[in-house]
């Protein structure tokens, strides 16, 4: 999956690439959102709210920074891109029960996982040394995003809760 994702992904111009990310970002951030309110309304503790509200945030703010070199060089419209997002995460319509917050966070993980390795392979493809900078920089936001969710997981784990 990740090569087929790569290849459609290195078939767009940086235009159509920023765009794809910023939304990206913003889809992400919409999810995590959303997992942090099934949180809370499941009843699980304020620590699954918490990481799912902070991942959601920084998702929001890596989309805004990624937007602002967007306008800058494209100017405000977003360009539409026919490639699926890699890191939408499958996971709410699973996560109704509270059981379902092992698999949930395991898809997240792998979902992260994967976000960290296309960044970091584009940044090795890039010619574009502003780009390369932003793809490194959002390949260890990527890695932060993991940890956060394996601490989470295997906090749950630990206490007999997955």
């Amino acid at each position: 999956m990740v090569v087929e994702v790569l290849d459609n992904i290195r078939k767009l111009n940086e235009r159509e690439l920023l765009s794809y990310w910023v939304e990206g970002e913003y889809e992400e951030a919409e999810t995590y959102w959303k997992l942090a309110e099934r949180a809370k309304e499941l009843g699980l503790p304020e620590e699954v709210y918490e990481t799912f509200k902070q991942l959601g945030d920084e998702s929001k703010e890596h989309g805004d920074e990624l937007y602002q070199i967007y306008r800058r060089e494209y100017g405000e419209g977003l360009v539409e891109v026919n490639v699926p997002n890699v890191e939408a995460l499958n996971v709410l319509g699973k996560f109704w029960k509270v059981e379902d917050l092992g698999d949930v966070l395991r898809i997240a993980l792998e979902s992260e996982k994967l976000a960290e390795t296309i960044y970091r392979k584009l940044a090795e493809e890039t010619d574009n040394e502003e780009l390369r900078k932003v793809y490194l920089y959002l390949a260890d936001v990527e890695k932060g995003h993991y940890s956060a969710l394996k601490a989470l997981y295997e906090w749950r784990k630990k206490k007999g809760l997955l």
